[in-house]
């Protein structure tokens, strides 16, 4: 049975760029550009014309931008995969992204092997930052906790020992099919546990859930 090929919308102003990586992306087995977009507008009116798996968003759009572009695009499609195409990654920026509710960043220089992985690695569930951008979230975190020291105990008492377990594989950037594999349990389990923490927790996705589980030290940073 062939694969079902992951349908991609690509947003990004810059055309010899977005005709790079779209040349670049059609080569790759499995991989469908089912539409492209020059800024945020027409990436929404897209979204709401075309099941899409994932968003490829360039940060420096046109018109409302990339960031309020996000925000939108995760406010009416909670569940579609965002994944931001930028040239900085600055920690003020990075702090926008995750407000925004994006599910990671690349930089535009980084590797087409890399890119492919943050691709199939964000479609499948998994959150993705890099290594400047997670000491950079950690850091903001550390700050607000000791800025405002809080305890988690409510969030531990409410999490049961398997959704902690869970939980943490989920912070260390697992897809649910890894997470099934490492507890010996199956992925509509992984699924049923992943909706009870996100609605104790109340957040609206798997990388708030995250954030938040490093934020209130509910799991090891690492």
């Amino acid at each position: 049975m062939t694969p079902v090929a992951l349908r991609i919308l690509l947003v990004e102003d810059d055309e010899l760029f977005r005709l790079g990586l779209h040349t670049r992306l059609a080569q790759e087995p499995g991989f469908t550009i089912v539409a492209e977009a020059e800024d945020g507008e027409t990436a929404l009116d897209i979204v709401n014309q075309h099941p899409l798996d994932i968003v490829l968003l360039d940060v420096g759009l046109p018109g409302i931008g990339g960031i309020e572009t996000c925000r939108l695009l995760k406010q009416h499609h909670p569940q579609l995969p965002v994944l931001i195409l930028t040239s900085h990654s600055q920690k003020s920026l990075i702090a926008r992204l995750i407000e925004s509710g994006a599910n990671g960043y690349c930089l535009k220089g980084i590797a087409s092997e890399a890119l492919i992985l943050a691709i199939r690695s964000v479609a499948a569930g998994a959150s993705w930052w890099d290594d400047t951008a997670t000491k950079q979230i950690r850091a903001l975190f550390q700050e607000e906790a000791t800025a405002t020291p809080e305890t988690s105990t409510d969030q531990e008492n409410c999490l049961t020992k398997r959704e902690q377990e869970i939980l943490a594989l989920v912070a260390s950037g697992k897809t649910n099919q890894e997470i099934a594999e490492a507890l010996y349990i199956a992925p509509g389990t992984v699924r049923v546990h992943i909706h009870a923490i996100l609605q104790k927790l109340g957040v609206r996705d798997r990388t708030q859930a995250a954030l938040m589980a490093i934020q209130k030290r509910l799991v090891s940073p690492g």
